[in-house]
């Protein structure tokens, strides 16, 4: 009976939880990224549904069995919608096209299989089968195109942490380890032993939902709001996926010289890397070129992209200040705002990767050489 009441308890705060959730996301009350966020709101409100007859039940409310398959229709949905919620995410701007009427196939087999359910083992199987497999695909899906969109945002923005999207590649696996440990349960229940309480799987969800909801309170905009800047960064990140676009001369041969030291020269004096929201719109500003043109000239000049260029400056600066006695007394954080970057992970992430150590270690080991140097 204890158990009972604290699964009751748990399923409250999971279907409240993922109510809470998708209200927060559908009235975005930070106006950030609204096509993909109306679409992530109503996939968590469908997410929510599959709670909805164990809430009533415990509640004493008997529903109509009716009311049970209009939610198990739209139910096949859920999938699909955090799909196209990555979707917008990636290209705010994306318009729907022919061949995502593909998403309604096997949503239209699935209904014509759910009403014909009655007393048919077969098609109740088939019925549970497809409920649970048709996530897979979506899925793996969701990962390949945020993999791929973490890659190409590299190309305009020099922190990528905040608009990577990394949050949804955690939730897509959760979700796909709690898939994976729903047919083992339900594989369980049928062969071996029947099961009625499945708090673990509650708690598991639990955690999945609130994770989600932390992640989804502190999303920021991917790209700047104007129109005009979106378009723009959008059309240059899907240009550094194009072989033809190095093949383009955005710059003249006799100009191409002069433009690389004039953005060496910037880089070196007005030290525009120490801007923690610096992008490529806003370097491309000092440096008195469009967009494209300073992408050609990162790409074809220097052979690399504008995240790897402008990171590799602020990890200069920090190795001087962490060199430093001067600065001996700041912290590691408070050298990696004072170097551009917007967090600690993000400072030590790339700082190992471009050096093969932490900052704390190239700290510990210069300061050891200096100490050996003095004793000599």
């Amino acid at each position: 009976m204890q158990l009972e009441n604290i699964q009751k308890f748990v399923l409250v705060l999971l279907y409240g939880g993922l109510t809470l959730l998708s209200f927060a996301v559908l009235i975005n009350p930070m106006r950030v990224n609204r096509k993909a966020n109306f679409f992530f709101g109503m996939f968590t409100l469908l997410w929510s549904s599959y709670w909805v007859l164990d809430i009533l039940n415990f509640c004493g409310i008997s529903p109509h069995p009716l009311f049970a398959y209009f939610l198990y229709a739209l139910q096949i949905f859920t999938p699909i919608l955090l799909f196209f919620s990555v979707v917008f995410f990636i290209n705010p701007d994306y318009r729907f096209k022919k061949v995502d009427f593909v998403c309604l196939i096997t949503p239209v087999i699935y209904w014509i299989l759910l009403f014909n359910i009655e007393n048919n083992p077969v098609i109740r199987s088939i019925v549970m089968l497809i409920d649970v497999s048709h996530n897979l695909p979506y899925i793996a899906l969701i990962y390949f195109k945020i993999r791929k969109h973490q890659k190409r945002i590299e190309s305009i923005s020099a922190n990528t942490e905040n608009i990577d999207l990394q949050w949804l590649i955690k939730l897509s696996l959760l979700l796909f380890v709690t898939i994976i440990i729903t047919v083992g349960y339900e594989l369980f229940n049928t062969f071996v032993y029947k099961m009625h309480q499945h708090l673990v799987m509650d708690l598991l969800f639990l955690f999945i939902v609130y994770s989600t909801l932390y992640y989804v309170l502190r999303q920021k905009e991917i790209y700047p709001v104007d129109k005009n800047q979106r378009e723009e960064l959008l059309s240059i990140e899907q240009e550094s996926e194009s072989d033809e676009t190095s093949r383009k001369k955005l710059i003249s041969d006799h100009e191409f010289e002069s433009l690389q030291q004039r953005l060496i020269i910037l880089m070196e004096t007005e030290k525009p890397y120490l801007d923690g929201d610096l992008n490529l719109l806003k370097l491309s500003d000092k440096v008195q070129m469009n967009a494209h043109q300073l992408s050609y000239l990162l790409n074809n000049g220097f052979q690399e992209n504008f995240f790897y260029f402008v990171n590799k400056y602020r990890v200069e600066h920090a190795k001087k200040m962490l060199t430093d006695d001067s600065f001996q007394k700041l912290s590691i954080l408070g050298i990696a705002f004072e170097s551009g970057f917007n967090s600690k992970t993000a400072f030590n992430t790339i700082f190992k990767k471009m050096t093969d150590m932490t900052p704390s270690e190239f700290r510990k080991k210069c300061s050891g050489t200096a100490h050996l140097n003095k004793s000599k």
